[in-house]
């Protein structure tokens, strides 16, 4: 918050952030009477959160270091609109205290804590200590002193966090790789190399405390959040209140968050995130502290019926918390994150255009539920171009109900029939954990997705799912073209007077080189296939029949490219994404055998190997970076590298041919 306790009236508050998190702070201005600014990168330019802000701001440019990182364009374009708040959101600059100092320098109220607060707490080293000061529980700093008797260790990044900069590490040999690779993306993603060393607990829990204090010297806690299902570090599913603790442990847990907030005079909203022993909820460890919102703080205004966005703008005004302290928790809340990334690929993100984008059942965007319901927190709509310069996430997904039992099946019902096209998502991830026996029996931890099989995880397709899908699609293309006739409309589409052979469609399914062979009729009758009868058809909507049972599947096509239109499929059993395949294929559009495709558009890191070297199955080939994350090209057989076509600072867009290894038996 601002340094000075004098109370002042917010008028205007300018949103340092982007996509969903600027559209929340907007909805909570937008109550309270007070006006709103965006900024925006030319990427974002069409984004909804631009669209409803009472005033936009270009920032010129698309990366996060031209744009929202910039400081100084922020705080001019405060200016230029006259706002007289900057709230940061979280992530860019939201714990930077450079830019926190600036913004109160310029006279402009900061909607977080003081920047001695953001420096206490900006290093996981030097807080760590702190802590301790304190009277926290912390895990040991090993540094170089790590033994084998020590394993496994974890390398943290000191600065930051999101999972960047973070190495689990089972072989003390490969410790200093493995410290070398962690410096390395904690350099790029926070501008600061350092990390540190402690034990790594297995099983462990991630548990956080919301807090909030004011200029009084009052800290109030807002309860715990469980959010142990994490994949790469990175959090997915957050509830509120955590499963399984007792009573004694939550009133210890909260004490430690309320002194560790206290030790630092800490003022605003922030998150005390500790690590818990699953074997021993007993035993917890300080983590860090965030001193900003978090992503997941929906599930805590959820339980508590705040809004802690107001508390917020209260605290920064320089009136007291007192009005927001929480009563008992009521209920149980649950957010998921939904991603635009394939979880079979190594949790690749994923860009495009995001087609249609429909949860049913969503009583309220941005504000809690009266009294329990379904909430949606998005930046997107459907048609939005979902980009490779920002974190891949498209929205969360909150319900709050009177028991963890109903939150979890009324979340996974509403997130299985949402429509979700255009990109591969984690929707069917997040309805298998939200459905999981041992989700559901509270046995959370942070490697769920290193001990529990998930069949959305599996490299494989679920062929009778892709085969119906693909005979619906079939079906709704033929009732499309029948639409689409001028003349002899009347004949049934695939007439034949002598039936000799089926009718054959092929499409493609993405990650799959074979495509889906479809052989179907049609007469008078209608359609016929092995795969099922159909019982209703339409362009847009097709039942069929097997062994007795009716299905609905729903289409949507996307014809922009008239010789291989899109074909979305949304049914009971899942999404499938198909792209019909000419009959006819340019040879210019053909690629050489065992050529390395960039998987999604971006920029390369380094490249690991030379034309003419001989490589085996596995080794790194180059490295790029796309959606803040790094991914490894790998050579996908032993072979000969024939053809490198980048070098480290190009920039790819998906598909292009990055190198090319032939398989054992070529030449050098």
């Amino acid at each position: 918050m601002s340094d000075t306790t004098t109370p002042r009236t917010i008028t205007r508050i300018l949103v340092a952030n982007r996509g969903e998190i600027a559209r929340r702070v907007f909805t909570t201005a937008r109550r309270l009477g007070i006006e709103t600014v965006a900024v925006h990168s030319d990427a974002d330019a069409g984004l909804p959160f631009v669209a409803e802000a009472d005033q936009a701001v270009r920032l010129p440019g698309n990366t996060p270091a031209e744009t929202y990182l910039r400081a100084d364009l922020v705080i001019e374009a405060a200016r230029r609109t006259g706002a007289d708040a900057i709230h940061p959101g979280y992530g860019f600059l939201s714990e930077n205290a450079d830019f926190a100092r600036a913004v109160v320098d310029a006279g402009i109220a900061w909607i977080g804590p003081a920047p001695e607060s953001i420096v206490s707490m900006g290093s996981k080293i030097e807080s760590k200590k702190l802590m301790e000061s304190a009277g926290v529980p912390v895990l040991a700093d090993l540094g170089t002193t790590a033994t084998d008797a020590d394993l496994p260790l974890l390398v943290k990044a000191s600065a930051g966090g999101g999972g960047r900069g973070m190495r689990i590490v089972r072989d003390l040999a490969d410790l200093p790789s493995e410290v070398e690779k962690a410096s390395a993306e904690a350099a790029s993603a926070f501008g600061d190399g350092t990390v540190f060393v402690e034990p790594y607990v297995e099983h462990g829990r991630h548990v956080e405390v919301q807090v909030v204090g004011d200029h009084a010297g009052t800290v109030a806690v807002f309860g715990e959040r469980d959010c142990s299902i994490q994949r790469r570090h990175q959090k997915v599913v957050e509830e509120a209140p955590a499963p399984g603790l007792s009573d004694e442990t939550r009133a210890a847990l909260h004490e430690a968050a309320r002194n560790a907030a206290a030790a630092i005079d800490y003022v605003g909203a922030g998150t005390v995130e500790f690590l818990v022993d699953a074997h021993d909820p007993t035993r917890f460890w300080f983590l860090e502290m965030n001193t900003r919102l978090q992503v997941e703080h929906p599930v805590s205004e959820a339980i508590f019926g705040v809004d802690l966005v107001e508390a917020q703008i209260a605290v920064a005004e320089g009136r007291e918390v007192t009005p927001f302290l929480p009563g008992e928790p009521r209920g149980h809340a649950v957010e998921v994150r939904l991603y635009a990334e394939d979880p079979a690929a190594d949790w690749q993100p994923q860009s495009g255009t995001l087609g249609a984008f429909e949860v049913p059942g969503v009583q309220v965007e941005f504000a809690n539920p009266r009294p329990y319901g379904l909430r949606l927190d998005t930046g997107f709509v459907a048609g939005s171009e979902v980009g490779t310069h920002y974190d891949a996430m498209l929205a969360k997904v909150i319900v709050h109900a009177p028991t963890r039992e109903q939150a979890l099946r009324q979340l996974a019902g509403a997130l299985a029939r949402a429509k979700v096209h255009g990109l591969t998502t984690n929707r069917d991830l997040l309805v298998e954990v939200l459905r999981h026996p041992v989700f559901v029996a509270g046995d959370v931890a942070t490697d769920f997705f290193e001990t529990q099989q998930l069949a959305s995880r599996a490299a494989g397709v679920d062929e009778t799912l892709v085969e119906r899908s693909a005979f619906a699609a079939t079906v709704a293309l033929m009732e499309r073209a029948r639409e689409a006739r001028t003349v002899q409309r009347g004949i049934p589409v695939g007439w034949r007077n002598v039936v000799s052979a089926p009718q054959v469609t092929e499409l493609a399914l993405d990650g799959r080189e074979t495509p889906v062979r479809v052989e179907w009729y049609g007469g008078r009758d209608g359609y016929t296939s092995e795969v099922g009868t159909v019982l209703a058809a339409s362009p847009t909507q097709v039942t069929l029949e097997h062994d007795g049972v009716a299905v609905r599947y729903d289409v949507i096509v996307d014809a922009s490219d008239l010789a291989a239109p899109v074909v979305h499929v949304d049914s009971p059993a899942g999404y499938v994404r198909l792209t019909k395949v000419p009959r006819f294929v340019d040879p210019a559009d053909q690629v050489a055998t065992g050529s390395l495709l960039a998987p999604m558009p971006g920029s390369v890191i380094s490249v690991s190997v030379e034309e003419g070297q001989q490589v085996t199955a596995g080794q790194t080939v180059l490295v790029m970076e796309a959606m803040k994350m790094q991914h490894t090209i790998t050579a996908p057989t032993d072979g000969v590298v024939t053809g490198i076509n980048v070098k480290p600072g190009s920039q790819v867009g998906a598909g292009d041919v990055l190198a090319v290894v032939e398989g054992e038996g070529a030449e050098a």
